[in-house]
């Protein structure tokens, strides 16, 4: 349903993988409507709130989701900005009941709303991540009540009425980014590693384009021994196809990277600027400077290559 209307989606469009997570048979009417007022179920123990904050770098806003359930209680991935009023409907669709907030990385549309959302709940549930590394930028410091090891498990309930998060470390768009993976279900929470809709912006020192492949390759490999079908972003719909749509995008990147070294090699004297006109040419010129960021990861990546051989 868009804005109240049936909707036919194709496959080739953002929201298909979405429909197919939540309607695989087509029976169940599904609201694609962007909006922040209220949560949207995504299956039996995963709900999607989208903080108000849509724009250039942030899509429709920052995806917060509830891992769990009224029994076991739950898990707040990604609380987002320190938005009181998203903070208040995170805090009332878990029924006050969060055990845990984890956030994905430490940047400004998704770490601040962690402290506020833990002050709110009772008893308070630890802020657990990865603490900013000493490249962060001003705006994205972040400091954990418990640092996440990579592998770790995180655990809610017992049995059957169990919800199990494994963290798997994938530096590369921050030093700090971390993906999650829901076991029992064979869903990836990807924070801003993989989105829906765009690429996500690789910026040095903080990000790193050689650590951002790799962990692609480690999400790949975690796609493929836990049966991940689903990836659940930090901006846009789900995705379907997962392992796919990891292999999609490492293709981009590289097919960049190398439009980025013909471009060097072609034109040896020229600056970034005259760079970036060149390699993004497919992209409107208002995302040069957006662009050019991940260019310049490109670059060092090619750099450090050569220095190696």
């Amino acid at each position: 349903m868009r804005q109240g209307a049936e909707a036919r989606v194709a496959e080739h469009e953002s929201a298909y993988g979405e429909l197919a997570l939540v309607s695989p048979g087509g029976g169940h009417v599904h609201a694609l409507d962007w909006q922040s007022d209220r949560p949207v179920p995504l299956t039996r123990n995963v709900l999607r709130l989208t903080a108000p904050n849509p724009g250039v770098m942030t899509g429709p806003g920052t995806n917060s989701y509830l891992v769990g359930d009224a029994q076991t209680g739950y898990i707040a991935i990604d609380p987002g900005p320190n938005d009181p009023a998203h903070i208040d409907r995170l805090w009332r669709a878990a029924g006050g009941d969060i055990r845990a907030i984890v956030c994905t990385h430490s940047h400004p549309d998704h770490s601040p709303g962690a402290a506020p959302l833990q002050t709110l709940c009772t008893p308070q549930p630890p802020v657990l991540g990865l603490p900013s590394a000493a490249t962060a930028r001003v705006d994205s410091q972040f400091t954990p009540d418990r640092v996440l090891l990579h592998g770790e498990l995180l655990q809610l309930g017992e049995g059957a009425q169990s919800h199990g998060l494994q963290v798997i470390h994938t530096p590369g768009h921050a030093a700090n980014h971390l993906c999650l993976v829901l076991l029992e279900d064979g869903l990836l929470f990807s924070g801003d590693h993989v989105l829906n809709g765009s690429t996500t912006v690789v910026s040095p020192p903080d990000g790193d384009m050689t650590a951002y492949l790799d962990s692609l390759d480690a999400l790949a490999a975690a796609c493929a021994k836990h049966n991940i079908d689903f990836i659940l972003p930090a901006h846009g719909y789900v995705l379907g196809q997962a392992g796919a749509a990891i292999a999609h995008l490492k293709a981009h990147r590289l097919r960049r990277e190398a439009k980025v070294l013909a471009t060097m090699q072609a034109d040896p004297a020229g600056s970034m600027e005259d760079w970036v006109a060149k390699v993004y040419d497919d992209v409107p010129p208002r995302m040069w400077p957006v662009a050019q960021r991940s260019m310049l990861a490109h670059v060092l990546r090619l750099q450090a290559l050569a220095e190696t051989r």
